[in-house]
């Protein structure tokens, strides 16, 4: 290992999931630099998953906030909080920050999503996103105040929110633009079903029809209709957190997303991207895959911190490593759970296993005589069997598939 190796710089930029577990793999993986990781919020990096549910519910103290059970300075990276990245010049291989410039050797993009605001609800009191800990922090007595809370959006923030609200006791009225809950996430005939949800729970949804305004204590819709509202939640989807990447020369594609190849490398030299905030190309679908998931912000950082290893030393021709994984994401709501592996076009055969009325079933896609994607609520050995089928690319049998009393990993042929 030569001096000037030891001398590297590997430079992470957010705090999340992806960026603390690209630090620690780049550790695993055998970076002699340094690693400096870099984030925006002044808490100590968190997990995201538990803020729509224990966190915003209350349920433990403080200490409980589920920070990552890391030992950053026995691994040697350098965890620098609260400082906000303003833009880049990769030319100079310099990161501009609010507190002045970092250099670089190798930089890794991983600055996550940040949530769509509503329109005009800017600034209007009562009016919550709920994306970071602060966020979830000033949500926790809306809800314990029990009061009349209006969800902008039925997708999967809206509907766990809406969750967590009912279990404190609050009056929920869910508010979609879109026909269905979920809309863009699963076909009409997936999603349909799950209005019922939101009834059983004692929370009233309404679909297709938008919100016009939002003032203080109230959300007025595109009908005319006035519902009160002590606070207003607003989940809407989320875009890439990428903003301050304009002008830097990092490739950005029409979503947003910075545009990475299938080893997750930038169009500027010595850059990676990961996590939210970053697009990939997919073999195994034929497209490019934006995911805003926590399994890829955690699977992700194996592949840049094998390339970004390799890329680092002398002999850095080594045969690079691909990402190509089969997304996965779960959502905890109104007493379910819901899996999904995979990814499915329209094109893709729909095959139920068991009907959409019982408390367990689930939906697969064929594509090609081939398992695509499965969706599971209640069913967690269908995802697991399924998600090894998709990985595999096995062909199945679809009366297999559909029988939902046969083990799916039997269906294969």
């Amino acid at each position: 290992m030569s001096d000037s190796q030891k001398q590297q710089r590997a430079v992470i930029v957010g705090a999340g999931m992806a960026g603390v577990q690209t630090a620690v793999q780049l550790r695993e993986q055998g970076w002699p630099g340094a690693v400096r990781l870099i984030g925006a919020e002044p808490h100590p990096p968190y997990d995201r998953p538990p803020l729509s549910k224990a966190v915003l519910l209350g349920k433990g103290d403080e200490t409980e906030i589920p920070h990552f059970d890391i030992d950053f300075g026995a691994l040697g990276i350098e965890v620098e909080l609260g400082r906000a990245v303003t833009g880049l010049r990769t030319d100079d291989r310099l990161l501009e920050t609010d507190a002045g410039p970092v250099r670089y050797d190798r930089l890794v993009l991983a600055t996550g999503a940040e949530p769509v605001a509503l329109p005009g609800s800017e600034g209007v009191p009562g009016v919550h996103l709920l994306r970071t800990l602060d966020d979830a922090t000033r949500l926790r007595p809306v809800l314990a105040a029990r009061g009349r809370i209006v969800v902008v959006g039925a997708g999967w923030i809206g509907a766990e929110f809406a969750t967590a609200a009912r279990e404190r006791g609050c009056g929920v009225t869910v508010v979609e633009a879109a026909p269905r809950p979920l809309p863009g996430a699963l076909p009409a005939e997936v999603t349909e079903p799950m209005r019922a949800w939101y009834e059983e729970a004692g929370a009233e949804l309404r679909t297709g029809v938008a919100v016009a305004s939002v003032e203080r204590g109230a959300v007025v819709l595109s009908d005319g209709q006035r519902l009160p509202a002590d606070a207003v939640v607003v989940g809407i989807g989320a875009r890439p957190a990428t903003g301050w990447l304009k002008d830097s020369g990092v490739e950005l594609g029409p979503d947003g997303a910075v545009v990475a190849d299938e080893g997750l490398r930038t169009s500027a030299p010595y850059v990676y991207a990961v996590g939210d905030c970053a697009s990939f190309p997919s073999h195994r679908y034929g497209r490019r895959l934006l995911v805003h998931h926590w399994d890829n912000a955690l699977q992700g950082p194996r592949t840049v911190a094998a390339n970004l290893v390799t890329e680092g030393h002398a002999d850095g021709e080594a045969e690079r490593v691909a990402y190509d994984p089969v997304p996965y994401f779960w959502s905890e709501q109104f007493g379910r759970f819901v899996q999904f592996a995979g990814h499915h076009d329209a094109g893709d055969e729909l095959v139920w296993r068991g009907t959409p009325d019982g408390a367990a079933w689930s939906v697969c896609w064929l594509r090609e005589g081939r398992l695509a994607a499965v969706l599971a609520v209640g069913r967690p050995r269908d995802l697991a069997q399924g998600r090894k089928l998709v990985q595999q690319g096995t062909p199945v049998d679809k009366a297999l598939v559909a029988d939902p009393s046969v083990a799916l990993k039997k269906a294969a042929r």
